[in-house]
């Protein structure tokens, strides 16, 4: 097998590539009413499940350095390398350590071997920001008010910060703040809780300088759990929590529990059976038959190592090291093979078949197969997800961990409904000292896993609007102050106008949510989802109130909300709280079946690994001392000397195959970039051309900073009880404008400002211009409303204009024939209670 390089992976992938660009429009009709229907998304969606299926068949170590390579940024990104120092580290050790309690210590193997690190590679951290609100920032005094501690993703054991900086930078140029992102250490070689440690001092190392109001966490994927774990230290060790979180695609349980695991997606590109690798060092560990017939050929080799030193009079072996001090005791003792033993032998049983099976071998890489349901690694098994700061919990509709998503949103708004029934004193206690957690759930359709990854596409980017929105009101209301965010929106080609069969689609889902709203009983303990917001606000929208500390919402690709179904209807939330964290047959099955293929194709592989690993073990490892025992794959267990171990990591290289993707993904950023540059320079030779009033110019040519528009974004106490639940959730601008930055004195005459003054003296001079408010009697008859929002059709009787007539009309001027679906749903005052359209009626696609 060829090595894991951007060559083999082109090749790899080309066909895929071109068998999915004729099947696209091939097939289109299977497509119509998916993402898939846009050919980007199709071809993205291919393309990394045609990689992950290529890399599976290269060892753990190969991937890791593939995805750890150099990837160059773009100019306009600011890009600065840290340390972390030591002392953060060994104040994270001591938070895990008391959160982990001596029986939690006692199944993790000690507390030093995961407090090791290689020599060679201090924890680093990445500073990401764009250049213009660098130079901005430098201006003033202080590290800002804002900033994103981002985690990135990888399933624990792939993945860099290089790898998904390209996401990071549009985080960083929405929300208009710096990124902070740590290289925390990779699974297999450094397990659970290596990265725990490693992120839990990255935000102590933020809190040196800045306030934990200032702080959004956010991560994807395994990162998004991690986020979760780390929080839930932060929140029992006392440590102030941050403003808010961003969770995208949360991996939050390994034992795959959930219904929507097993069932697999054709949607999704997650391996319907986990991650296998081509055997290596890293990668599977031995299981406990392996050990015993590694062990004795282990001891074999010594004996024949003694007889050779003794023969040309050479000492039989080095001294091991115990805690740092050469002791006497011989290499690889007896001692530390029984208690590796003992580590192995702690199986998992599960009824596959009618017949019990016990899993010999390690799942996950991230931990031990004991150490599964453990609360820091399985978060959704924590005894209480309340008092935790605000979350944005996005879920992709098509992916295999939506379930457990859709379940953690829930149990973090309501841990006594999901907590299970077993719970001890301590958990008890904790459940009734932490209240609700306040939740934004999505559920965006056909998503798949982290759709923000294809982040040229449509969906995703009505995705880091959403984040960008919700970060800023995280901060303004954990701040008590406003937040200035570019509103940067423009429309391209990659978000353009929806086709007529997307529309009817869009109608389809209309006529569906109102039918189930109508249709819903009325039930005290699963009442009917309450109206949501519209469409997906722009950064900095204010966000619709909390009811019962969520704000549940479903999500088209269009951007557009729908209400989400009920809790009764989403089978994550109908499995019984004790059956979360029991690993379950089908997904045991498809694991073990993969695991023998893998075995059988690389028996020779895992052999060579084998024979190697009996090797070093009898020329002898370095302990930790009593009470220290690794995990087979941890590479901690495997020094040699107090060096750093070699041949663990490779040099790094420049990745032109993720540089390529990086620069796909970064297009759009580098469009709104060049723009707000080209506004400047139009300003700056003609000034009068900011107060211009055309509205095709407005987001081209106005602002005040870097040629964008700025919004305001406060706190509207959507989280207290006295917060209006009857707001439609759609952005007010005009009441967004009069908001000052922090620490500037109150002043008007923003160009926003401008704009709406002039649109309403206009609007005064000539009582005919519609106006969006508009909603009574005129020249098109009375128009009804979704929530204060004009459909763009009459169901009144009276003359229309020509934009009013359909294909459907008898005669010119005749009103449009109106279905009884939508007479039943419409009221005496034109609203339809529980539907959301998009702002306005436009069916505009408007890019992120």
């Amino acid at each position: 097998m060829t090595r894991l390089t951007t060559a083999t992976v082109s090749l790899a992938v080309t066909p895929t590539v071109i068998r999915t660009f004729f099947s696209h429009y091939l097939n289109r009709r299977t497509l119509h009413q998916k993402p898939t229907a846009h050919l980007s998304y199709d071809e993205g969606l291919n393309l990394i499940r045609a990689f992950l299926e290529f890399a599976s068949h290269h060892t753990v170590e190969d991937l890791q350095a593939f995805t750890a390579q150099w990837v160059p940024h773009p100019q306009w990104v600011k890009v600065k390398e840290v340390d972390i120092p030591d002392s953060n580290s060994a104040r994270a050790a001591d938070l895990i350590k008391e959160q982990l309690g001596e029986d939690g210590i006692r199944k993790v193997g000690g507390t030093k071997w995961w407090q090791w690190r290689n020599p060679d590679a201090p924890l680093r951290a990445e500073w990401i920001e764009m250049r213009s609100d660098y130079n901005e920032r430098k201006k003033g005094d202080g590290p800002g008010n804002r900033v994103m501690l981002y985690v990135h993703g990888g399933a624990y054991f792939f993945g860099s910060v290089d790898e998904h900086r390209y996401q990071m930078q549009r985080h960083a140029r929405k929300l208009k703040a710096r990124v902070f992102a740590p290289e925390y250490r990779l699974a297999p070689q450094f397990p659970f809780p290596c990265g725990l440690q490693d992120c839990v001092a990255a935000y102590l190392f933020l809190l040196e300088t800045m306030d934990s109001s200032a702080i959004v966490l956010a991560g994807d994927s395994a990162g998004a759990g991690m986020v979760m774990s780390l929080m839930v230290v932060l929140r029992d060790r006392g440590v102030p929590l941050p403003a808010g979180a961003v969770l995208i695609s949360p991996w939050v349980d390994l034992t795959h529990s959930f219904p929507s695991v097993a069932g697999g997606s054709d949607m999704d590109y997650i391996p319907p059976a986990g991650f296998h690798q081509k055997p290596s060092m890293a990668w599977p560990p031995p299981n406990n038959q392996e050990m015993d017939a590694i062990r004795e050929k282990a001891e074999a080799i010594r004996e024949k190592l003694a007889k050779v030193a003794e023969k040309k009079g050479e000492p039989v072996s080095r001294a091991a090291v115990v805690g740092g001090v050469p002791g006497e005791m011989d290499v690889e003792t007896d001692e530390k093979s029984r208690r590796q033993s003992q580590a192995l032998a702690r199986m998992l049983t599960v009824e596959v078949d009618g017949r019990t099976v016990e899993l010999t071998d390690q799942i996950q890489m991230y931990t031990t197969n004991e150490l599964l349901s453990h609360p820091l690694v399985s978060p959704v098994l924590q005894p209480t997800l309340g008092g935790l700061p605000p979350l944005l919990i996005m879920v992709g509709g098509a992916e295999v961990l939506r379930d457990e998503q859709i379940f953690l949103a829930h149990k973090c708004a309501n841990p006594a409904k999901y907590a299970p029934d077993d719970l001890s004193e301590e958990a008890r206690a904790q459940l009734a000292k932490y209240g609700s957690t306040p939740v934004q759930l999505q559920v965006w359709d056909d998503l798949c896993h982290v759709a923000p990854t294809l982040s040229f596409t449509r969906p995703a980017k009505h995705m880091y609007r959403s984040i960008a929105q919700f970060s800023a009101w995280a901060l303004a209301r954990a701040q008590n102050t406003s937040i200035l965010i570019p509103d940067d929106d423009d429309v391209s080609i990659l978000s353009s106008s929806p086709s007529v069969s997307e529309m009817a689609a869009e109608e389809v889902a209309v006529r569906s949510a109102v039918k189930d709203n109508r249709d819903s009983p009325a039930d005290s303990e699963d009442p009917p989802p309450p109206p949501g917001t519209g469409v997906v606000g722009k950064a900095g929208d204010p966000l619709p109130p909390f009811r019962n500390h969520m704000v549940r919402q479903r999500v088209t690709r269009h951007g557009t909300i729908l209400p989400l179904d009920p809790e009764s209807h989403l089978a994550g939330c109908m499995l019984k709280p004790g059956d979360v964290g029991v690993v379950k047959a089908g997904p045991v099955r498809n694991w073990l079946e993969t695991r023998g293929r893998w075995d059988a194709k690389y028996a020779r592989a895992k052999a060579k690994a084998h024979e190697r690993l009996a090797r070093e073990m009898a020329e002898g490892y370095i302990d930790f001392g009593d009470g220290e025992t690794p995990p087979p794959s941890a590479l901690a267990g495997r020094r040699r000397s107090d060096e750093a171990v070699s041949g663990w990591r490779r040099k790094r290289t420049k990745n032109s195959g993720m540089a390529l993707w990086s620069l796909w993904g970064s297009e759009h950023d580098k469009m709104i970039i060049a723009r707000g540059d080209k506004a400047t320079a139009t300003r700056e030779r003609d000034p009068s051309r900011g107060k211009a009033g055309d509205n095709a110019s407005l987001a081209e040519e106005s602002g005040t900073d870097g040629g964008v528009l700025l919004r305001g974004v406060t706190d509207e106490n959507q989280i207290g009880e006295e917060a209006d639940t009857s707001s439609s959730g759609v952005a007010d601008v005009a009441s967004q404008v009069d908001e000052t930055v922090p620490g500037s004195p109150q002043r008007r005459g923003t160009i926003v400002e401008d704009l709406l003054v002039e649109r309403k003296e206009k609007e005064e001079e000539n009582k005919r211009l519609l106006g969006p408010e508009w909603a009574g009697t005129g020249v098109a008859g009375r128009r009804p409303t979704v929530n204060g929002i004009a459909v763009p059709f009459s169901l009144g009787v009276g003359t229309a204009t020509s934009s009013m007539v359909t294909l459907n009309s008898d005669a010119p001027g005749t009103p449009p024939v109106v279905e009884d679906w939508w007479k039943e749903a419409v009221g005496p005052d034109g609203e339809v209670p529980g539907l959301q359209t998009k702002a306005g009626g436009s069916t505009v696609g408007v890019d992120a």
